[in-house]
């Protein structure tokens, strides 16, 4: 059974997206919310696998929701504004439906959430850390990136925030590096020194460095170096 929730300040909307839903026997509405506090909330309780969201909502938008998860699920924006919702996103722009919303867009954006799906392992609840298909959301000024952690090849630190870098993008993601350090999976994850981690999937080149320290080549030609205490964990977890 896929797991749903709406976020949707109107209770017309609300009501019109649950007619829609009921042609599809498989979805089971979790609960709705009518704003973005009651919505972060009913997310982080239900861990549903799609979420349609309304982008303009009194106080904070549906933008603001996402950057307030630590994992975000297969999102639907519902809109008034035709493109408003996809316009901004340079990275896996996300599906959205214009309102008012007719029945044949809703299914073809069930099916394509669906595709996404399929192939996903259920992970418990409660669950700590995040998977490597887990997504996250980054909005950088006018830009915004729904990127899942596989896709990361490493983090930086700037001053109190984090760099993130995928692809040949590098947006700022307004958390600290430690925040992000509890979240990511260990097995694909290391905390290289202080200021960097990287992702082991994306290092392109392993090279001893000075004093017992390793440099690391990643993939996109950014250097790291390791420090010793961690070159030496480094060693143990990559078996070299």
């Amino acid at each position: 059974m896929i797991k749903a929730v709406i976020v949707e300040d109107s209770r017309l909307a609300r009501n019109e997206l649950k007619e829609l839903l009921k042609p599809h026997a498989d979805i089971e509405l979790l609960g709705e919310a009518e704003n973005v506090d009651k919505g972060v909330e009913l997310i982080q309780n239900s861990h549903p696998d799609i979420l349609f969201l309304d982008i303009n909502m009194p106080e904070k938008d549906g933008f603001e929701l996402l950057e307030m998860l630590d994992e975000v699920p297969i999102t639907i924006f519902t809109t008034a504004f035709d493109e408003y919702a996809i316009k901004s996103f340079e990275y896996n722009a996300l599906d959205y439906l214009l309102k008012p919303i007719n029945q044949k867009r809703f299914d073809l954006a069930i099916d394509k959430a669906r595709k996404q799906l399929e192939g996903t392992v259920e992970s418990p609840s409660n669950q700590r850390r995040l998977t490597e298909n887990s997504q996250i959301f980054i909005k950088d000024g006018e830009k915004c990136w729904l990127v899942k952690i596989g896709e990361i090849s490493h983090f930086e630190i700037v001053g109190n925030y984090s760099r993130v870098f995928f692809a040949d993008e590098s947006p700022m993601l307004y958390k600290s590096l430690n925040q992000i350090e509890e979240k990511l999976p260990e097995a694909y994850f290391f905390r290289a020194n202080r200021q960097q981690i990287v992702n082991t999937n994306y290092i392109a080149q392993v090279v001893p460095w000075f004093n017992g320290k390793l440099k690391l080549t990643m993939q996109n030609g950014d250097d790291v170096e390791v420090s010793r205490r961690q070159s030496y964990l480094f060693k143990d977890k990559m078996s070299i």
